[in-house]
């Protein structure tokens, strides 16, 4: 089964999170996740974050330490999701590759649908797992 590499962003203000809404055209489409996405081949962690972020929301990130690991299974292949802490360089944010996005508590988590991947990084980074 093929494995895709997947960086994540954990961006924390003022006890709010910052999550994306993913478009109607995705795969797994209008679940929420934290910002990030797929790391390409010869590309760094920290590179692949940092591009993914300015795609989906115009704005510059500092990559911090790494806070997770989940690998996940999906029908046709595997996710490896590492979930970095990361600081955002700038205030202004704009929905370019996503539908929507949020800063909310980790309580107001439970309410929105999470892709399977994020969720497991979510429970496990909450405790849960």
């Amino acid at each position: 089964m093929k494995t895709i590499r997947v960086v994540a962003a954990l961006v924390e203000r003022e006890g709010r999170y910052l999550i994306t809404q993913r478009r109607e055209t995705a795969v797994l489409p209008l679940l929420w996740d934290f910002p990030g996405g797929r790391v390409e081949e010869g590309e760094s962690d920290e590179a692949a974050l940092v591009r993914e972020v300015e795609e989906r929301l115009g704005a510059a990130v500092r990559v911090g330490q790494l806070i997770s690991f989940v690998n996940h299974p999906y029908e046709k292949y595997a996710v490896d999701l590492f979930l970095y802490e990361c600081e955002l360089l700038s205030e202004d944010l704009r929905c370019r590759a996503v539908r929507a996005y949020a800063w909310v508590t980790s309580k107001e988590m439970e309410s929105y649908a999470f892709t399977p991947v994020d969720e497991a990084s979510m429970s496990k980074l909450l405790g849960e797992s």
